[in-house]
């Protein structure tokens, strides 16, 4: 039996529209979440024109399809979902040659969904229920929580050109670990990853709306291994540093489906490690577009990490994620919210979530290698001191043994 995907009704009339386009095909995106029992579609996002321009002059074919355009949009939509949410897949609506009777042709077109495994190029196409169902997620649960960063990243002196964004992701990569093996409280209780999450909890009745319910989590990072694990030290050769500051605002989503605490914790922690990532990412790019690849200098740096915000979905309890700059004004999200998701923004309901993080970047004085030879040179004359000492005492042990003993007997 194949996949059942739940879809947000609204998504059906979304599609009827695109259809009635002239352009002989559409392409988008399918945004939801995936559970054991089913999958859930609460968005469908177009595809945005890569060169409208030329669109016009030159009507496309499926066989001109761009599917790095596709991919990049994807990218792009992955940034600004939150915890639980994901880009399910893509969603293709084609006509026939568009003629006299076309337009009835679409109106009496049917929607076919097929599951494909990407990992297998020669698996066939797997038949799969498409239902439409009202609110889909209008009482979905929310998880939320606000992790404090204080991330050093040290610069190794081996790596070439200095490579920040490199020994960035190495050092968030480590951070994630940490994050993975916190210990999440929900509402101030440690849970069970296999019970329900609304185990012991009353619903509330109603509308859709005022069913929605919010968990607030608190992560605990463990600051040290256990007994069983053993630690290492490494020395280093550095030429700086990264340091990352600040208090990040983290939010998940998970259907209302008796969800496990296990589903809800993975959703969070995704969006912990996720959120992080991507702002850093964010101000690589920005830091290449306005200094370049190249950078010939390396010098101490300060930079403020885009703040999070966030924007709700029409008749959903889900809010969808953007980053903004400092310097970006209201009318630029609101843009990026239509080029994207395809969705209009009030500049009212754009809500900021924190403060400001910031990436300070460290690099060590000029004089670093006669500074690490004038600590070496100490490190070993201390060694060797202590080293001496241990003889120096032993021999003196020693001699006032014999002296003692002396004149013990001669007396």
């Amino acid at each position: 039996m194949g996949r059942t995907y739940f879809v947000e009704e609204g998504i059906g009339q979304y599609l009827s529209e695109l259809s009635t386009a002239v352009k002989p095909y559409v392409t988008g995106l399918l945004i939801g979440q995936c559970s054991p029992q089913r999958d859930y579609v609460i968005r469908a996002v177009r595809t945005p024109p890569k060169d409208q321009h030329k669109e016009q002059n030159s009507p496309p074919k499926l066989a001109s399809l761009d599917e790095e355009w596709i991919t990049t949009h994807a990218s792009q939509v992955s940034r600004m979902l939150p915890g639980g949410l994901l880009v399910l897949g893509v969603f293709m609506i084609a006509s026939p040659e568009l003629a006299k009777d076309g337009q009835n042709a679409l109106r009496k077109q049917r929607v076919v969904c097929r599951t494909y495994d990407v990992q297998d190029p020669k698996s066939s196409a797997k038949p799969a229920d498409w239902k439409y169902q009202s609110a889909l997620s209008a009482s979905w649960l929310a998880l939320g929580c606000t992790v404090n960063v204080n991330i050093h990243i040290p610069l190794l002196a081996t790596s070439p050109n200095h490579d920040l964004e490199k020994n960035t992701k190495n050092g968030l990569n480590r951070w994630s670990k940490q994050i993975e093996d916190s210990v999440f409280l929900i509402n101030g209780q440690v849970k069970d990853d296999d019970t329900e999450l609304l185990e012991g909890q009353k619903k509330s009745r109603g509308n859709t709306q005022s069913s929605t319910q919010f968990s607030d989590v608190k992560v605990l990072t463990q600051l040290c291994q256990g007994s069983s694990h053993r630690s290492t030290a490494t020395v280093q050769v550095c030429s700086g540093s990264i340091n990352l500051r600040g208090a990040v605002k983290c939010r998940a989503y998970i259907h209302n489906n008796k969800p496990r605490v296990k589903e809800a914790i993975q959703a969070l922690k995704r969006d912990i490690i996720n959120t992080l990532s991507d702002r850093c990412e964010i101000l690589f790019e920005d830091l290449i577009l306005n200094e370049g690849p190249q950078k010939k200098s390396f010098e101490r740096e300060y930079h403020v990490l885009p703040q999070r915000l966030f924007v709700p979905v029409p008749g959903s309890s889900v809010m969808l994620s953007d980053y903004k700059f400092g310097d970006e004004a209201a009318g630029e999200i609101q843009e990026r919210f239509v080029e994207l998701l395809d969705q209009a923004v009030q500049a009212e309901e754009i809500h900021i979530a924190e403060g400001i993080s910031t990436v300070d970047i460290c690099p060590v004085p000029d004089n670093l290698e006669d500074t690490q030879q004038t600590q070496l040179t100490k490190a070993t004359l201390l060694l060797k001191l202590q080293q001496n000492m241990g003889v120096v005492v032993a021999a003196a042990v020693a001699i006032l043994a014999s002296i003692f003993s002396f004149n013990y007997f001669s007396d």
